[in-house]
């Protein structure tokens, strides 16, 4: 499934592809062949192997009509689509933060579409036989999966030339192209989101501010914009790569519960070593898979750490600020913004007793004749008590 989408298109979802690489993978079954999944996002290769996807679409909604209502929901306010959710679903509003529009939306979308809440959907389908915290049971029997993992210095390299290549093989040259199909009056007006369809694609958004200047600016200008873009793709490039490890982790590894397949690592850091180090060790485990024997390697199995994976509400009164998670909320509450927002808020609540304190003092307190003792006795007392 390789540029079998128009990169016009704006409503193919994850759950076409899911149906549509769901049943090529039921043909290849039907044919007595072994289907290889490889490459995509890791929430894709989720959905083909777990079910964890919703159908909520009714049979007489259309695919693009039930996009268009996706999209109307995320124009408007996060906090309002929010505060709609806390009403229809409060088990899923609390899991959310009101600027991730994009899955408000959509728990919003599921309730209108079904009646039904997205929690009480997912609560469903974890207690299917085979499910579990993170979703339903396994689609298919025996899967295996090889997971190809590098160092992290290693891998950084890798992307960073990825990015040198794509360029040296024409990247601005296709992007252009599209920019000149697309419509260039809502590219040139800004009024593209990078939210929906292709424009969601690591590449775009990062030469888009050189791409609608081109010619229109000074050549000097022109290639900062062009040197600006580059570093901005490797560096986007280089944290979605630590986000799909993470995904790896927290929903391959360490995923809890029966319907569990085994990951075997393969170490890719040192190309000299690949024989022996990923295609020998592969071809073993893939030859043992077939044959029904257990491999010599062992697969990696992580702790599920339920504090990882959960998703709770905090609301931080010192920065006024929403936290979404029990890991991010103690990130957040060590933070130096959070201790520096701290430090201001006791300091101005110390400002604010001592001036209540000091307006409480009369003001012909000093003309009062002093008590007998000794000298500024009793003005050392009032400084202690203030």
């Amino acid at each position: 499934m390789i540029s079998f989408v128009d990169p016009l298109v704006t409503n193919y979802t994850v759950v076409d592809f899911r149906n549509r690489a769901t049943a090529l993978i039921e043909d290849i079954f039907a044919r007595d062949k072994i289907p290889i999944v490889v490459g995509g996002t890791n929430y894709y290769i989720e959905s083909l192997l777990w079910k964890v996807l919703i159908n909520t679409k009714p049979q007489e909604m259309g695919t693009e009509e039930v996009i268009d209502r996706k999209v109307e929901l995320e124009k408007e306010d996060g906090l309002v689509l929010h505060k709609r959710l806390r009403q229809v679903d409060p088990e899923m509003a609390a899991k959310l933060h009101p600027h991730d529009k994009r899955k408000v939306a959509r728990s919003l979308q599921v309730f209108e579409e079904t009646g039904i809440s997205h929690s009480e959907f997912l609560h469903r389908q974890h207690a299917e036989e085979g499910g579990g915290p993170l979703g339903g049971p396994l689609k298919f029997s025996n899967p295996c999966i090889l997971w190809l993992h590098a160092d992290q210095a290693v891998l950084d390299e890798r992307l960073d030339k990825r990015v040198d290549d794509m360029l040296a093989a024409g990247l601005l040259e296709e992007l252009r192209d599209f920019h000149r199909r697309y419509n260039q009056e809502n590219v040139s007006e800004n009024s593209q989101d990078y939210q929906h369809g292709i424009f969601q694609s690591i590449g775009f958004k990062e030469f888009h501010e050189y791409l609608i200047t081109e010619g229109k600016c000074t050549l000097e200008t022109s290639n900062q914009l062009l040197k600006k873009g580059i570093e901005a793709l490797k560096q986007v490039t280089k944290r979605y790569a630590r986000k799909q490890n993470r995904w790896v982790k927290n929903r391959f590894l360490s995923r809890p519960g029966p319907s569990v397949p085994p990951v075997y690592g393969l170490e890719v850091s040192d190309v000299s070593k690949w024989k022996e180090s990923v295609l020998e060790p592969a071809l073993e485990i893939v030859q043992s898979f077939i044959q029904g024997r257990k491999p010599t390697a062992t697969p990696i199995k992580m702790p599920y750490n339920e504090a990882e994976n959960k998703r709770s509400y905090h609301m931080c009164n010192i920065c006024d600020r929403i936290i979404i998670g029990d890991r991010e909320w103690a990130a957040h509450i060590k933070s130096k913004s959070h201790l520096n927002q701290l430090k201001k808020r006791r300091r101005l609540d110390s400002d604010a007793v001592n001036t209540i304190e000091s307006q409480s003092i009369s003001p012909d307190h000093d003309k009062e004749p002093k008590e007998k003792g000794s000298p500024g006795q009793n003005d050392q007392e009032l400084k202690c008590s203030i």
